[in-house]
C-alpha cells in the first residue's frame, strides 16, 4: 500500500512539492530521531521491567514528545533562512505535532514488542498507513499540493498513537523518583545519539541537495531515492521489530541467539537480492511505469543509488544483534566512524548535482559496508564463515538471475513497451533466482521468503 500511495502521489504532485516537503522534513526527520529518547529500545531491551518504570518513562516520553514539538514552532524560523523559502514555517510546525502523538504511545508500543504481539502491531501500521494514504491522496486530488506529504505523516502519527493505547491496556500510573530507571535512561541516551549519526547518514545528501540545487532537483532525487530504498526499508522495518524483541529474549543464550540471527540475516538478504538486481536493470522501465514520464530524470539517479539497498540488507541487520546484547555504544561508536565518510562521498559529488551526489553515496556506502560488519559482530561469536555460509547461496542465485536480466534488457529493451519490458525482466530474474536456490536445497528458505 505504501508503495501505490508513493506512485499516486509521484503522478499527482510535482518534483518541487515533493522537494518543498522534503525540506520541511529536514528539521522533522532530525527532531524525531529523539521522539521517545531511545527509551522504547530500553525498554524492549531490559529482560525484566516494573509497572513504575514503564510509567516514569511514560512521562518522560511525553514530556520529550511536548519539548520536540515547540522546538519545531522555535526552529521554523531557522530552516526557512536556510532555506530560504517563507512557505517552509507553517509545514514544519504542523508537521512538528506529530511528536505529541508519537510520545504519547512510544511506551506502549515498547510494551507490545516485549509480548511479542507483532500481528497486532503490524495490523495497527496497516491501518494507519491505510488512513494516511487514503488522506494523502484526496488532498492531492484536492490541490492541497506539498501539503499532502505533510497531512499523511499527521494522520499516520494520530492513527498510530490511538491504536497502540486501544492495544495494550496498560495505563501509567505517577512517575517515581527511585524507579531504577537511570541504566534505561543512559541507554536511552546512547540510542538517541545512535538515531542522530543514522540521520546524518540517510539525510545529508538531501539536505544539500535542496541548500544548493533547489527544491525541483531535491524532489526529484528524493524520490528516486525513496523508491531504491523502500522495498528494503520496510523488509527491515518488518524484521527489526521482531529481532530486536526476540534476540533480547534469547541474549544470553549465545548458541540460540547465533542461530536465531543467522535465520533472519539469510532471510532478509535473499529477499534484497533480486530487488538489487532488477532496479538497476530496468532503472528506466520502473520510473516510466510507476512514476510517468515526467520523472524520467530520476532513472540514472535511482539505478546509481539501487545498488546500496543490498549494502543496507548486508550491515544493518547487525544492529539488531548489538541493540539485543546492549551493545549500543559500540553502534554509536561504529556510526560516528562511518558516517563522516559517506558525508565525504556527498560532498565530493556535490558540485555534480543528484547524479554527483548518488555516486557519491553509493560509492561511500560500499567502502563502510565490510568494516561496519566487522566492527559489529566482533564478540558476538558469528564469524565471517557463519555470514558467508548464510549469504553465499543468495549471491550466487543472484549472480545467475542478473545475467538473465541482462540478456533480457538486451533482447527486448528496445523492441517492447517499458511495461513489457519490466514484467518479462523482472519475471526472468524471479525465476531464475528461485530455480538456483532450489538446486541449492534452499526450498526452506524460498518458503521464509513467500511464507
Amino acid at each position: 500500500m505504501g508503495a501505490g500511495t508513493l506512485v499516486l502521489l509521484a503522478r499527482l504532485l510535482s518534483p518541487e512539492d515533493f522537494g518543498l516537503a522534503g525540506m520541511a522534513a529536514t528539521l522533522t526527520n532530525f527532531l524525531s530521531m529523539f521522539r521517545d529518547a531511545g527509551l522504547s529500545a530500553a525498554t524492549v531491551q531490559r529482560l525484566e521491567v516494573t509497572h513504575g518504570q514503564v510509567s516514569t518513562l511514560f512521562w518522560i516520553n511525553l514530556a520529550v514528545g511536548v519539548g520536540l514539538s515547540l522546538c519545531t514552532v522555535l526552529l521554523a524560523p531557522v530552516l526557512v533562512h536556510f532555506y530560504g523559502n517563507p512557505e517552509l514555517y507553517w509545514l514544519v510546525i504542523v508537521s512538528g505535532a506529530s511528536f505529541l502523538f508519537s510520545g504519547l504511545g512510544a511506551q506502549h508500543a515498547a510494551l507490545l514488542a516485549r509480548e511479542m504481539r507483532f500481528v497486532t502491531r503490524a495490523r495497527i501500521d496497516l491501518i494507519a498507513l491505510a488512513a494516511a494514504s487514503a488522506s494523502g491522496v484526496a488532498m492531492a486530488l484536492l490541490g492541497f499540493r506539498y501539503w499532502s506529504v505533510v497531512g499523511m505523516g499527521l494522520v499516520a502519527s494520530i492513527v498510530t498513537a490511538a491504536g497502540l493505547l486501544m492495544a495494550h491496556p496498560w495505563a501509567p500510573g505517577l512517575p517515581q523518583r527511585g524507579a531504577g530507571v537511570q541504566s534505561m535512561l543512559r541507554f536511552g541516551a546512547l540510542a538517541s545519539c545512535n538515531s542522530f549519526l543514522v540521520f546524518l547518514l540517510e539525510n545529508s545528501d538531501n539536505i544539500l541537495l535542496g541548500r544548493f540545487w533547489g527544491a525541483q532537483v531535491l524532489g526529484i532525487y528524493s524520490r528516486a531515492y525513496q523508491l531504491a530504498t523502500f522495498p528494503v526499508e520496510q523488509l527491515t522495518w518488518t524484521l527489526s521489530g521482531v529481532a530486536v524483541a526476540g534476540l533480547s529474549a534469547i541474549q544470553n543464550d549465545a548458541d540460540r541467539l547465533s542461530r536465531s540471527f543467522l535465520r533472519g540475516y539469510s532471510l532478509l538478504v535473499s529477499a534484497t537480492v533480486p530487488i538489487a538486481i532488477c532496479c538497476p536493470l530496468f532503472a528506466d522501465e520502473i520510473i516510466r511505469v510507476l512514476l510517468g514520464e515526467k520523472w524520467i530524470e530520476a532513472a540514472p539517479i535511482f539505478r546509481l543509488l539501487a545498488p546500496t539497498s543490498l549494502a543496507f540488507a548486508l550491515a544493518n541487520p547487525l544492529s539488531y544483534l548489538m541493540s539485543a546484547k546492549g551493545q549500543i555504544g559500540r553502534s554509536v561508536c561504529i556510526k560516528a566512524a562511518t558516517t563522516p565518510v559517506v558525508i565525504v562521498g556527498i560532498l565530493i559529488g556535490l558540485s555534480h548535482g543528484p547524479t554527483g551526489v548518488a555516486i557519491g553515496y553509493s560509492v561511500a556506502m560500499g567502502l563502510i559496508v565490510i568494516p561496519i560488519m566487522a566492527w559489529s559482530k566482533h564478540g558476538t561469536g558469528i564469524t565471517w564463515s557463519d555470514i558467508w555460509g548464510s549469504i553465499k547461496k543468495p549471491l550466487a542465485a543472484g549472480l545467475l538471475s542478473g545475467v538473465a536480466g541482462l540478456g533480457a534488457k538486451v533482447v527486448f529493451g528496445a523492441a517492447f513497451a517499458p511495461i513489457l519490458v519490466l514484467a518479462i525482466g523482472v519475471a526472468l530474474v524471479s525465476g531464475v533466482y528461485i530455480v538456483a536456490l532450489l538446486a541449492m536445497g534452499e526450498r526452506r528458505l524460498l518458503s521464509g521468503i513467500f511464507g
